[in-house]
C-alpha cells in the first residue's frame, strides 16, 4: 500500500499539542515528512526548557503513524531547533497547573542527563560495544571494521556490527547482504548475517542511492533504534562502525551507550592524523577508553617485484600512539586485495583467511579483544570493595 505524506499528515493532526492545545501539525511543530520503503521519518519542534516531558507527546504522534495501514515502522525525534518552513511559529506558553496525564510519569525516568555514568543503558545480551571511529572519512575505516569483527569472530567470538554511519551506510555492500530485515512482532528488528556476523545498518532500510537529508536529532533517534530495538541475542563483542568526524552522533554514543573502548584509524600522513587526534579526544573527553590506533595504508608492496612504498608515509601513527600513551594496534599494507575482497563483499579475513592480511587483522583483533580485557579489570579494581561488620 503506498503511504503518502498527506494521509501521515492527517493522522498527526489527531495528536494534541502541549498543554492540549490544538494539534501539533496546525502549530507547526512537525518537521519535513520522509517516507522510504514504508519507513516515516520526521522530528517534532518542541520548546527546548520542556524537551524532557515532551516524550508521550512523541510518543503518541509515532504511534498513530505506525496504525496507518502499510506503514513498517516510524522514527520520530523531538528536537528544540528553530527552523523555516512554519516551524518556527511559537508553542503555547504553559498555563496553570493541571494534573498531568497518567501516562506522563512513567516515561520522565529516561530523561537523566547522558553524561552521567548510570545514564549508559547496557543493551540486553551484548557483553562488549566497540566503536570504530576515524576523525575524518577516506582512511578505510569501514573497511577496517568490517575485518576486525571478522577477526574477533575467527578468534572465536560471538560478533555482531553496527554501522552508525547513517549518511553513508557500508556494510550491506561489505559483506554482501541484501534484503529487509524481518521483524519480531512487528516492532524488533531481526539482524541481517553473514560470514558468522550479526548485522544491522540503515543501508537495509533504505535504498542506496536514497539521500538521508536529517538533522541531528532524526540521526540520534535512528541510531537508538538500530541498536536497542534489534533482536541481537547473546554477543560477546557488537563493533559499531561510527560515522567519521566528530558530530553530534558520535557525541551521543559516547555519551549515552557503555563503551568498552574505541579504536581509532588513520593513514600515516599528518593532516589524517590531525584529524585522528580530534577523534582521540573526544573520547577522552566522555571517559571512553582508548583501545588502540590503527595506522591503514601503511605501505604498499609492489606485487612484481616486492619493494616496499611508503607511499603516504610511514609510521605516523605508531608515533601518535607512543606520544599520546595509546596502544598501536598494527599496520595494515595498501594492499590491491583488500580493496577488490571489499568491493566485492568478501572481506579478506573471511575470503582468504588463511592469508596475510588476514592475519594481521586477526593479530589487531587479539589486541583489541585483550586491551577490553584490561580495561574490564581496572574499571573492577576500581570499585571499592565495601565489608559490613
Amino acid at each position: 500500500m503506498s503511504i503518502t505524506k498527506e494521509t501521515v499528515v492527517e493522522r498527526l493532526k489527531t495528536v494534541n499539542g502541549p498543554d492540549f492545545t490544538g494539534n501539533i501539525v496546525d502549530l507547526g511543530m512537525v518537521s519535513e515528512i520522509f517516507i522510504a520503503d514504508s519507513k516515516v521519518f520526521f522530528s517534532i519542534t518542541v520548546p527546548a526548557a520542556r524537551a524532557p516531558e515532551m516524550e508521550p507527546l512523541r510518543a503518541a504522534a509515532e504511534r498513530v503513524v505506525k496504525a496507518i495501514p502499510g506503514v513498517a515502522g516510524a522514527v520520530v525525534a523531538l528536537t528544540a531547533e528553530k527552523k523555516g518552513g512554519g516551524m518556527e511559529a511559537p508553542v503555547p506558553s504553559r498555563p496553570a497547573p493541571r494534573p498531568a496525564p497518567p501516562a506522563a510519569a512513567p516515561r520522565a525516568a529516561p530523561h537523566a542527563p547522558a553524561s552521567q555514568s548510570h545514564g549508559k543503558r547496557g543493551v540486553p545480551g551484548i557483553e562488549a560495544i566497540i566503536a570504530v571511529a576515524s576523525g575524518k572519512g577516506g582512511v578505510g575505516k569501514s573497511t577496517t571494521a568490517v575485518n576486525l569483527a571478522l577477526g574477533l569472530a575467527a578468534n572465536g567470538l560471538r560478533v555482531g556490527v553496527l554501522d552508525a554511519d547513517i549518511y553513508g551506510p557500508s556494510m550491506p555492500r561489505l559483506l554482501n547482504i541484501h534484503g529487509r530485515p524481518q521483524t519480531v512482532d512487528g516492532k524488533i528488528l531481526k539482524p541481517m548475517e553473514n560470514y558468522g556476523l550479526k548485522v544491522m545498518s540503515m543501508g537495509f532500510l533504505v535504498d542506496e542511492e536514497t539521500p538521508m537529508i536529517w538533522r541531528g536529532p532524526m540521526v540520534m533517534s535512528a541510531l537508538t533504534q538500530m541498536l536497542r530495538e534489534v533482536e541481537w541475542g547473546r554477543l560477546d563483542v557488537l563493533v559499531v562502525d561510527m560515522p567519521p568526524g566528530t558530530g553530534d552522533a558520535q557525541l551521543t554514543m559516547a555519551q549515552q551507550v557503555p563503551l568498552a573502548g574505541a579504536v581509532i584509524v588513520s593513514t600515516p600522513q599528518d593532516l589524517a592524523l590531525i584529524d585522528a587526534r580530534k577523534g582521540l579526544n573526544m573520547f577522552k573527553k566522555v571517559d571512553v577508553p582508548l583501545l588502540g590506533i590503527v595506522e591503514n595504508m601503511s605501505y604498499f608492496l609492489a606485487p612484481d617485484t616486492g619493494k616496499r612504498y611508503d607511499i603516504f608515509g610511514h609510521g605516523g601513527a605508531r608515533r601518535e600512539a607512543e606520544r599520546l600513551g595509546v596502544t598501536f594496534l598494527g599496520e595494515v599494507p595498501l594492499e590491491m586485495g583488500i580493496r577488490e575482497s571489499s568491493d566485492a563483499g568478501t572481506p579478506v579475513v573471511a575470503s582468504k583467511p588463511d592469508g596475510a592480511e588476514a592475519k594481521i587483522y586477526r593479530d589487531i583483533a587479539s589486541k583489541v579483544w585483550d586491551r577490553v580485557n584490561e580495561e574490564r579489570g581496572a574499571a573492577e579494581a576500581a570499585v571499592p570493595n565495601i565489608v559490613f561488620e
